[in-house]
């Protein structure tokens, strides 16, 4: 009767284990389910926030010292720089990818491997299409904000703050997004290297 109940104890502990994996396994996958909802999230609204970025300001010019100064209504809109027209399409690639990829893991309670495995490789192209985004549309920005005296490229911002702050909150926005996916793309090599 001792021997039963010791190979009964050991039944327990060996179920006990399993249902810690699963518990770990399911605590995983709803810290991943939320990381890829702030992902949508952030990418979107960085993609709203620059694609609505637009400013329309009156430019005193003066053409001949001895003419009156001429009033110019110039404006400003995301889409007459290349690299604002890219970062929206990267984050809205983003942002589109992200739901489809929640819909895809959460329907796939099964596990399958490789589901998850080209989750994560599109996760990483996804963070290499942000980061180069940011750089192409950050380039911009500063070049807007600080302009370059070497090939005679003016200041912008002091002209259109407002759009200049719009284009900066939309920087910061998608910073946020491309460091939660690189976080997802951490999360998934640590469970790979965990599983050995």
């Amino acid at each position: 009767m001792g021997s039963e109940f010791k190979n009964g104890g050991n039944e327990m502990i060996e179920s006990g284990k399993e249902l810690a994996v699963v518990a770990e396994k399911s605590k995983m996958r709803g810290w991943d389910l939320l990381l890829r909802v702030a992902a949508v999230a952030f990418s979107l609204a960085a993609a709203v926030v620059l694609g609505l970025d637009k400013q329309t300001t009156t430019v005193t010019l003066t053409l001949v010292p001895t003419l009156p100064p001429v009033d110019i209504p110039v404006t400003a809109k995301w889409h007459y720089l290349s690299a604002s027209v890219y970062f929206v399409v990267a984050n809205t690639t983003a942002c589109a990818y992200g739901a489809i990829s929640l819909l895809l893991l959460s329907a796939n309670r099964g596990g399958k491997k490789r589901i998850a495995m080209t989750v994560v490789v599109f996760d990483l192209m996804i963070v290499a299409l942000l980061f180069s985004s940011l750089g192409a549309v950050a380039a911009i920005g500063i070049i807007s904000l600080k302009g370059n005296a070497h090939v005679q490229w003016h200041k912008v911002c002091s002209v259109f703050g407002k759009f200049c702050n719009q284009g900066a909150a939309a920087i910061g926005l998608s910073g946020v997004a491309s460091t939660v996916f690189l976080v997802l793309v951490l999360v998934a090599i640590l469970e790979l290297h965990w599983k050995r």
